[in-house]
């Protein structure tokens, strides 16, 4: 370990590109094998419900960890990994990422989804992981070094009226974010009808109903408001989370104009990303798209036609850091921007992943803030910190981030039915309003 160490100390310092580094680092070690995959579920504090990896190799204590993370499909992606995919891998060279990844990607026949597509992502930030420990690097720096010093992130403001959301946002600019997320009540929030009011069926539904007029109308209002408390400094976002029409989209666009924001995302739902061609005609305000993303036939057209400035995607959920490095390379070649989406029910591991890819490319825009639990911080050892608005990893060999497994098996994992009921918004007749 020290020999590798010490040379790699004089490799750092040479004008070879990442690849020539990793095989001097590793010139002289033994061929590797993949010999195990740990398949590990588990629910730590306050309610996640994560699948992790660990692949084990020939070389001793030389394994990688991975992350397989689909709240809404948990119990599915777990008795993937263990009964197909997992024994598919065992006895592969784990140097061979690209190979592995492309041998995986049609290991299923039917290409990309919610259950392959992260299991892909999990088995290939392990490779990583295992590539970057065994040449004694950080992950980024294979990936071809830093190009920035750190991740700037976007903060999560919001409230119930429009002047609990400026206070929100002052809250997180005084804590040094300069980009910040604003919603009022929540998702579709400002454009709910309350329970029982309004016209409605004779029987039926009675809930709260989002009404798409009410959120144009109120919307575009809140952020005129905080603008005017707060001036031009903050940058501001917004995510419309696919409520709209498309005749919706296009005047809220519109109407978001004087605001000047730094993007309105998922305005659309994926099936009618035909739309943003009109929208990209009609007005200036910054378009992000991707979020439920699992199929390149997606993004590629929005990116290749700059019907979009940033690129939406969950790294964990369009195949891992492999394939995220080539969609970035795609939006520099086309001027739009990552900005991936890493919040809410993710975890440490696909934060990182997407961590790593950011300081390495030159399309980065920005990346979506997530904290975690005392509980998961101590899980997870090396897990990346905030700190004045930045993300930063821990600058150990590999994606940095280990799991205790002993720890994680006092959260047995669990899947909570019910976690999908928030998707399913209705309008005043009863009928469900797409996320």
């Amino acid at each position: 370990m020290m020999r590798r160490r010490e040379l790699l100390g004089g490799l750092l310092t040479a004008p070879w590109w990442a690849s020539d580094l990793y095989a001097q680092a590793t010139q002289g070690l033994p061929p590797l094998k993949i010999t195990n995959v740990k398949v590990i579920g588990t629910s730590p504090p306050p309610g996640y419900s994560w699948v992790f990896i660990k692949v084990e190799t020939n070389e001793p204590g030389l394994y990688g960890i991975g992350s397989a993370n689909n709240l809404y499909l948990t119990w599915a992606v777990k008795a993937a990994l263990e009964k197909h995919m997992a024994p598919f891998w065992v006895g592969k060279d784990p140097d061979r990422i690209e190979d592995l990844w492309q041998s995986n990607h049609v290991r299923s026949y039917w290409r990309n989804g919610p259950v392959t597509n992260v299991i892909q992502a999990a088995l290939d930030s392990a490779l990583w992981d295992i590539k970057g420990k065994r040449a004694g690097m950080p992950v980024y720096q294979l990936l071809g070094g830093k190009a920035r010093d750190a991740v700037p992130l976007y903060a999560h403001a919001g409230g119930p009226t429009p002047d609990a959301c400026v206070e929100s946002v002052q809250e997180w600019m005084e804590k040094g974010f300069r980009h910040v997320r604003v919603q009022m009540g929540g998702y579709g929030g400002g454009g709910f009808i309350p329970p029982g009011e309004g016209s409605r069926p004779e029987t039926g539904f009675n809930g709260k109903a989002f009404d798409e007029e009410t959120y144009i109308d109120t919307i575009p209002k809140l952020f005129m408001h905080v603008r005017d408390k707060l001036g031009w400094d903050v940058k501001l976002l917004h995510d419309v989370h696919e409520h709209l029409t498309g005749w919706g989209a296009l005047e809220l666009a519109k109407r978001f104009e004087p605001a000047r924001m730094f993007f309105v995302e998922d305005i659309l739902p994926p099936e009618q990303i035909d739309y943003y061609k009109h929208i990209r005609g009609l007005t200036s305000t910054p378009m992000a798209m991707g979020e439920l993303f699992t199929h390149p036939h997606e993004w590629r057209p929005l990116i290749a036609n700059r019907l979009i400035d940033f690129f939406r995607g969950r790294v964990g959920m369009i195949g891992g850091i492999t394939q995220a490095k080539k969609i970035a390379a795609l939006c520099e070649q086309f001027g739009v921007r990552t900005a991936f989406q890493e919040g809410g029910e993710n975890d440490p591991i696909n934060q990182l992943i997407a961590y790593h890819v950011d300081l390495s490319i030159q399309s980065f825009g920005i990346q979506e803030e997530n904290a975690f639990s005392d509980e998961v911080y101590e899980m997870m050892p090396g897990a990346a910190r905030i700190r004045g608005g930045y993300l930063y990893g821990s600058d150990k060999p590999g994606l940095g981030i280990d799991l205790n497994e002993q720890i994680a098996a006092k959260y047995p994992l669990r899947d909570n039915y019910r976690s999908a009921n928030w998707t399913t918004v209705r309008g005043m007749d009863g009928s469900v309003v797409r996320p």
